[in-house]
């Protein structure tokens, strides 16, 4: 790499392993790669990850809707002026999470508004929280003894103040946390561990939605618990294999949290 070259970050290896650099800078990537060691096992891994998630979750895109959902499917077929991309979406978020049926046919501009939530802020809060909270060697980017710098250094890329609440209360301590791209977003990532090593993580982006009210939301998916909730213009999702009661508890000291200011 050249001195122009910009510094290379664990996003630059998630979009070069997901295939979403351009040329220019794929080939910086694997100039750099070359040259360290660590960062190639890093991708390996990743890769690796990548094809185990696919072979344990892409057999739910091939499951036939319910018929509960039936109804909400036929009726996405019928709004005028929706563009595929737009149904194809919608439709996603009703096929790979269960249990959306009666919440998605409040309304159509309700369905196409909850969809849009599953697939920007829960799909990929579980989705990371699967790849990181099973690491053992780079479970966070930047460590808690550095808090103050992951702070500032996520509030800088997300153009908003944010930092890791405590949740010292519940038994759940910092280990650190995370940059990572969201869909058209960027978006933080905390990762918590109690005394018996279980892990939860804490994924926080802005999201445009037009429900600004705090309540929480429940999914749940190939053992992955994630509650979330909208505030303002951001979006929380707590993700764990915890019980759910003993999740929504958590949640609701992270949500206090956040409302303080943290």
């Amino acid at each position: 790499m050249n001195k122009d070259t910009q510094p290379v970050n664990d996003a630059d290896l998630h979009a070069y392993v997901d295939g979403e650099l351009d040329k220019s800078r794929r080939l910086d990537i694997e100039a750099y790669l070359v040259s360290h060691p660590e960062a190639a096992e890093q991708v390996r891994q990743y890769q690796q990850l990548s094809q185990d998630l696919h072979r344990l979750f892409d057999p739910v895109l091939n499951e036939p809707v319910p018929a509960t959902l039936v109804p909400a499917r036929v009726g996405l077929r019928k709004v005028s002026g929706w563009s595929s991309a737009a149904r194809a979406a919608a439709l996603a978020g009703i096929v790979l999470v269960s249990g959306l049926g009666g919440w998605l046919l409040n309304s159509r501009m309700a369905a196409t508004e909850n969809a849009a939530v599953l697939v920007n802020l829960v799909q990929p809060a579980a989705f990371a929280h699967v790849v990181y909270s099973t690491d053992d060697y780079y479970p966070v980017e930047i460590q808690a003894e550095q808090q103050d710098v992951l702070a500032s250094w996520l509030s800088e890329r997300m153009h908003t103040s944010i930092q890791a609440p405590d949740l010292g209360e519940v038994g759940f301590v910092l280990i650190g946390g995370r940059l990572l791209p969201s869909t058209n977003r960027m978006a933080a990532q905390f990762m918590y561990q109690n005394a018996d090593a279980e892990r939860i993580t804490l994924y926080v982006r802005r999201i445009a939605s037009k429900n600004r009210q705090a309540a929480f939301h429940y999914q749940e998916a190939q053992g992955v618990k994630v509650f979330y909730w909208i505030d303002g213009p951001m979006g929380y999702a707590l993700s764990g294999s915890l019980g759910k009661k003993r999740l929504i508890a958590i949640a609701k000291v992270a949500h206090d949290a956040f409302a303080k200011g943290v």
